[in-house]
């Protein structure tokens, strides 16, 4: 019933830039905080970005403010990770989630519904 669907990733210079999508179906997507998650090799899923519902609030793991911006665009029902000046840390699998607490969150226990992933790779 409920699909979220990812594209965007790819291999990439040290440096360059991905735009990621996560596009929703089978939900109402304005009522849900959405989020990004990442998990590397042998670590755990880690909390990238979060957006709320009307897009206005938005929250960002230490490690990509200012380099990484969520957006969402609810006539395309699609939320967007914007990652630029990517490090070959970054390499991971990103999956985006849906939330429908009451705020934004980076605790992975609060989304409820996930994507099936994108492989971004960062070479140096």
């Amino acid at each position: 019933q409920v699909q979220l669907v990812e594209s965007g990733g790819g291999l990439v210079q040290a440096g360059g830039s991905l735009r990621l999508s996560c596009a929703g179906s089978g939900l109402t997507f304005r009522r849900n905080n959405m989020g990004w998650f990442r998990q590397a090799p042998g670590k755990e899923r880690e909390f990238v970005a979060a957006i709320s519902r009307s897009g206005g609030s938005s929250y960002y793991e230490d490690s990509v403010k200012g380099r990484f911006t969520i957006s969402r665009d609810g006539a395309k029902n699609t939320v967007y990770l914007q990652m630029n000046s990517l490090k070959p840390e970054d390499t991971a699998v990103y999956y985006c989630a849906a939330d429908l607490g009451v705020g934004v969150s980076p605790k992975r226990d609060e989304y409820e519904y996930w994507g099936q992933g994108t492989q971004v790779t960062v070479s140096s």
